[in-house]
């Protein structure tokens, strides 16, 4: 199901839609988000459509005329494949492909093959191939066609089972298998966690490509996958970590995605056990990214449905280095002060001062303010670390000077 096959760039149009709870710098923010993870799984964008709806057409998604726009532009510039920024019911993927005649995918489905396409060990493969699975099962419809249609005449009656029923009893059971397959890896990935012991455990989490691997090879001087490109961290790498004189576990995660499918938050349930027992989390964000403060609502309303928005939290500003702001020039009396016109020192007076987490700005890839980002980590596992081991409280005291 999740063959590693050498992706070929191939073209392909955007489309989303502005509604009334989506506007339009949203929209256009969700496509440059989709035109990234179109990048990531091997294809080029070279186009966008954006139509204002009240709510998504029930039958198209688009309106009549826009989706006759995109398949004149589509017949022009021969491109083979429509990629529509949200979730498409089944009813909607087979009544668009068969007015656009071309390979229709959802953002679901694409996130879903950049999956198959990272994962590496036996425990990432099985849950992508759920997640797969569960997304395919009302969608078989057009899938198979070798026998639409039964074969009339004598000794050809009676009850049968139509090919469609066969396939989805066959996706059926593939499911039970996966989950009785993760329900056995899962047993397997508890011992390994309960055969670390006492150690103090401490979990990286964020938005996808905020930083957590360059920030975990630096810390714990490995060699986690690192690049640039959406989901390049899909199994969860544990390394043991020394800072000063406290040895603990630092575990990089799966990056978090706003409208992450349902199918994955559910099969990467049990990779995500690794952040519902970490002692302490550092919640990584990508400060240069106009819309971080987006990408930290959507990684804590995730860390509330895992029940982990609760535990001891570092807030890690990373990318110090790649951030930019807009100028005002001083004869300028028109143009309004916005965020994007804040410099790090002015964000750090806005609601990031009153904030009751800790929190520190660095940059991962430069090792800009490395040692302070050190220094805090080991002030808050220090306080986990005397509270799990009182009786080695003797070891901190040459530190304290410092």
């Amino acid at each position: 199901m999740i063959d590693k096959k050498e992706a070929i760039s191939e073209k392909a149009v955007l489309i989303g839609v502005i509604t009334q709870h989506q506007d339009e710098a949203q929209s256009e923010e969700y496509l440059d988000e989709l035109e990234f993870l179109t990048l990531t799984a091997g294809g080029i964008a070279v186009k966008r459509f954006v139509q204002k709806l009240e709510r998504p057409h029930p039958k198209t998604f688009l309106g009549a005329g826009k989706l006759e726009d995109v398949k004149a532009y589509i017949d022009t510039h021969t491109i083979g494949t429509a990629i529509f920024d949200d979730e498409l019911s089944p009813a909607q993927l087979r009544n668009i492909e068969k007015i656009l005649d071309c390979k229709i995918l959802d953002r679901t489905n694409l996130i879903l093959d950049i999956f198959a396409q990272r994962a590496q060990t036996s425990s990432a493969k099985t849950q992508v191939e759920l997640a797969q699975h569960q997304y395919l099962l009302p969608r078989l419809t057009r899938l198979w066609t070798h026998l639409d249609k039964q074969k009339g005449g004598i000794g050809m009656r009676g009850p049968g089972e139509t090919e469609i029923e066969t396939d989805r009893r066959i996706i059926r059971d593939k499911i039970s298998l996966l989950k009785k397959k993760l329900v056995t890896i899962d047993k397997q990935m508890a011992v390994q966690r309960k055969n670390r012991g006492k150690m103090v455990r401490v979990a990286l989490v964020g938005y996808t490509n905020v930083g957590k691997s360059t920030l975990m090879n630096v810390v714990s001087k490995s060699d986690v996958f690192a690049e640039n490109k959406l989901f390049a961290t899909l199994d969860t790498t544990v390394r043991k970590v020394v800072i000063k004189n406290i040895p603990f576990l630092m575990t990089d995660t799966v990056g978090f995605i706003r409208k992450l499918p349902t199918q994955l938050v559910e099969s990467f349930k049990s990779t995500l056990d690794e952040v519902r027992e970490a002692d302490l989390l550092l919640h990584v964000v990508d400060i240069s990214h106009p819309n971080f403060e987006d990408h930290i609502e959507s990684v804590n309303k995730i860390l509330q449905e895992i029940e982990s928005a609760d535990k001891p939290t570092i807030m890690v500003f990373n990318k110090i280095d790649a951030y930019t702001h807009e100028t005002i020039d001083e004869d300028d009396l028109v143009t309004e002060r916005t965020k994007a016109h804040y410099t790090l020192d002015d964000w750090k007076k806005t609601w990031m001062n009153d904030l009751e987490k800790e929190s520190i700005f660095i940059s991962a890839l430069n090792k800009g303010n490395l040692e302070a980002f050190k220094d805090k980590v080991y002030d808050e596992v220090k306080k986990i670390h005397i509270q799990r081991f009182p009786y080695n409280d003797f070891l901190y005291y040459e530190y304290k000077e410092e």
